[in-house]
């Protein structure tokens, strides 16, 4: 029997919600934490429509909030399955905020959120092959596949670099930061 695949095409979510004062900070812009659930949620609907299982969130990678979301516009979230692993499955967001009065459009942030996909034992599951039907598929599955890579070295020096602390010359280290050690 031939392995399962499916197209990117076949993974593709857009999710539009109104934003509503409760979802506002005290400064009338939008709270980054809605925008992050709704991102959530869509990389959920991509990652279980791809898998035809269920999926958990394992990270989000460069969460930046380019431009501010107002109360009244509609966001629009356009997300896809970019990679797949084994059990793994990288989901390209893109946020866009529509002004209804204006119909300006602004791109209010992206990220990539990695899904893993669950059996019903709870253990990872393998997930269908990816079929690339375009040339912005190739570039976003060889994109994906270049920052696994990064990640995966930063992770590294990331262990390395919290391991590897010599408080012994905080005083040098921490000269000209914004910090007094007063050690008791």
């Amino acid at each position: 029997m031939e392995e399962p695949a499916r197209p990117v095409r076949h993974s593709q979510t857009t999710i539009t919600e109104l934003m509503v004062p409760s979802y506002a900070n005290f400064g009338g812009k939008i709270h980054g934490g809605i925008l992050l659930s709704l991102m959530d949620k869509v990389a959920y609907a991509c990652a279980t429509k791809h898998a035809g299982t269920y999926c958990v969130t394992v990270s989000v990678d460069n969460v930046e909030f380019l431009q501010p979301v107002e109360v009244g516009e509609l966001v629009s979230l356009h997300g896809s399955v970019n990679y797949v692993g084994r059990s793994s499955l990288v989901v390209g967001i893109r946020v866009e905020a529509l002004n209804v009065k204006t119909n300006l459009v602004k791109h209010t942030n992206s990220s990539f959120f990695t899904m893993v996909a669950k059996g019903d034992d709870e253990k990872p599951a393998m997930v269908p092959r990816l079929i690339l039907e375009t040339r912005e598929d190739v570039k976003r599955f060889i994109e994906s596949l270049h920052v696994k890579k990064i990640k995966s070295e930063k992770k590294e020096q990331m262990n390395d670099a919290r391991s590897h602390i010599d408080v012994g010359r905080a005083g040098e280290i921490l000269r000209d930061e914004r910090c007094i050690i007063q050690l008791k």
